[in-house]
C-alpha cells in the first residue's frame, strides 16, 4: 500500500536551490542574446527606413530632375512655397520656418502618418523639428524655437517630419543659401552629376546626445534638426565651406583629416555647427568600430543600397562623394587630405 505522505512529497530546500540556480544560468546566458536580437532587429529598421526614404528621393528626381533643397525658408507659414530670393544667410520671415527634405519627399498628408524618418535606436525616434509648432509634445525639455518661443507656440512650425534621425549628405540636397551674397552659394543638383553612385553616400544617421544637445546652437536652445550633413571643408576656410575663394582650378574643398573625427567620449554638444568637422554629428550606434571611435553607422547611397561602415571608413574611402555638387563655383572637386 502506497503511503499517500510519500507520494505527495514536495521539492527540498537543496533541491529548490539547485532550481532556481539553473534558471539564473539560463537567464543569465539568454539575456545577451535576447538583447542583441533586439538591436539587431532595431538595426534592420534603421536600414528598411533607410531604403525607404531613397525610393522617395528617386521618385522626387523622376519627377523633378533634381533633388530637392535640404531645407529652404518658407515664402509662407504653411505649404510647400518658398522663393529662391528669400534664400539669405539669415531668415528674412523666420515666423514662416522651414520647409524641411522630408515634406518635398512625402507632402503634408503622407508626412503625418510616415515613420520613414524615424529611428528605434533613439529617444521618441529622432529630433524634433526646429521649430516643432503647437503640440507640447513634439518638444524637448528647455527647447526654444527661431523665435526664442518655447513649449508650444504654434508658429514657426516647419514643414517637417515630427521626429527625424536621419539626414541628408550636403554635397546632394542643398542648404536654403541661393540668394545669398558670399563667394559661393547653393545649388540644385542633378543626378547625372554625381560619379560613382553605388559608392556615394546619399543619407545617415544623427548623432544623439542627451535631448539632442548634439545638434543645438551656441547657448540657446535652438535644435537644428533641418540641417543636412556637411561632410567636406574649405581649404583656406575649414567649415565655412560658403566663404570657400572662388578661384582658379583646383580643387578647394578637401575630407577632413582623421584626427577631425572626434572619439566618442569628445562628442556632446552643437556637432551640428562644428568647428572641426560636421562629420562628428554623424551617429555611430551599431556594432562594429572601436572602443575609440565608437560604433559603426547605417548609410544609404545613392543607388539605394544600405551598407553599415565606421565613419573614418567613409571618409578613407571617399564616400561622401567626388565633388561638392551642392555649391557654386570653380573647384568644386574634392581632395583627400595629406596625411
Amino acid at each position: 500500500m502506497t503511503n499517500p505522505s510519500r507520494s505527495g512529497r514536495g521539492f527540498t530546500l537543496v533541491e529548490l536551490l539547485v532550481v532556481i540556480a539553473v534558471v539564473a544560468i539560463l537567464i543569465g546566458v539568454l539575456l545577451p542574446a535576447l538583447a542583441g536580437a533586439r538591436k539587431q532587429a532595431q538595426s534592420m529598421v534603421v536600414a528598411n527606413n533607410l531604403r525607404s526614404i531613397a525610393q522617395a528621393v528617386v521618385a522626387y528626381t523622376a519627377q523633378n530632375e533634381v533633388y530637392p533643397p535640404h531645407y529652404v525658408y518658407g515664402s509662407k507659414e504653411t505649404g510647400p512655397y518658398w522663393r529662391e530670393s528669400m534664400q539669405q544667410e539669415t531668415n528674412p520671415v523666420p515666423a514662416n520656418g522651414y520647409v524641411h527634405w522630408s515634406y518635398s519627399l512625402f507632402g503634408e498628408e503622407e508626412l503625418e502618418e510616415s515613420e520613414a524618418f524615424q529611428s528605434p535606436l533613439v529617444p521618441k525616434g529622432g529630433a524634433p523639428r526646429t521649430n516643432p509648432g503647437e503640440k507640447i509634445e513634439d518638444w524637448e525639455p528647455g527647447q526654444t524655437n527661431d523665435l526664442g518661443g518655447g513649449a508650444g507656440s504654434e508658429f514657426p512650425k516647419d514643414r517637417q517630419v515630427a521626429r527625424v534621425a536621419f539626414a541628408g549628405n550636403a554635397a546632394i540636397f542643398p542648404r536654403n543659401k541661393f540668394a545669398q551674397s558670399t563667394n559661393r552659394k547653393s545649388r540644385l543638383v542633378n543626378p547625372g552629376w554625381i560619379d560613382r553612385a553605388s559608392d556615394t553616400i546619399l543619407a545617415t544617421e544623427f548623432l544623439y546626445a542627451d535631448d539632442w544637445k548634439s545638434l543645438r546652437s551656441g547657448t540657446d536652445g535652438v535644435i537644428k534638426s533641418h540641417r543636412p550633413i556637411t561632410p567636406f571643408l574649405g581649404r583656406s576656410s575649414g567649415t565655412d565651406v560658403y566663404a570657400e575663394p572662388d578661384r582658379g582650378t583646383q580643387a578647394r574643398f578637401t575630407y577632413p583629416r582623421t584626427n577631425d573625427i572626434k572619439p566618442v567620449d569628445q562628442l556632446g554638444f552643437n556637432e551640428i555647427d562644428s568647428g572641426v568637422s560636421v562629420l562628428n554629428a554623424v551617429a555611430r550606434h551599431h556594432t562594429g568600430g572601436d572602443s575609440e571611435y565608437g560604433g559603426s553607422t547605417y548609410f544609404v547611397f545613392v543607388d539605394g543600397h544600405t551598407d553599415r561602415k565606421t565613419l573614418i571608413e567613409t571618409v578613407k574611402n571617399r564616400n561622401w562623394g567626388e565633388k561638392f555638387y551642392s555649391i557654386t563655383g570653380r573647384g568644386t572637386d574634392v581632395v583627400s587630405p595629406v596625411r
